[in-house]
């Protein structure tokens, strides 16, 4: 059978924030599951780094796992820490910054 979920080990208890670092000038990002219906990634953002406007053809769940980020959605900017969540749903745009230590778990589902 096929991993569904990759890069990390299973039937481990792991600290997801520790997966992809943030370094200065960059946006790094670790896949951990991409099928048809859902794709998961973990990213990690250099403070002021950021990922332009675009938009996502699933609803898009963004979970802040570390630091603090903003997530500009439809032209209002929210900003989250820790364990805070926003979704954006189905063909919006948007965009996200790393403003301090920023590290995120991305869940886009589609049918």
């Amino acid at each position: 059978m096929a991993d569904l979920i990759k890069n990390i080990d299973k039937s481990t208890v792991f600290e997801i924030a520790g997966i992809a670092d943030c370094e200065p000038g960059a946006v790094n990002s670790v896949t951990l599951a991409q099928q048809p219906g859902c794709k998961m990634t973990v990213l990690a953002f250099g403070d002021g780094e950021s990922i332009a406007a675009h938009s996502a053809p699933g609803d898009a769940l963004v979970t802040c796992i570390a630091g603090k980020g903003e997530v500009t959605l439809e032209g209002v900017p929210h900003v989250l820490t820790k364990g805070q969540a926003i979704v954006m749903p189905a063909g919006a745009e948007h965009a996200v910054r790393g403003i301090e230590g920023y590290k995120m778990l991305l869940t886009v589902v589609k049918a």
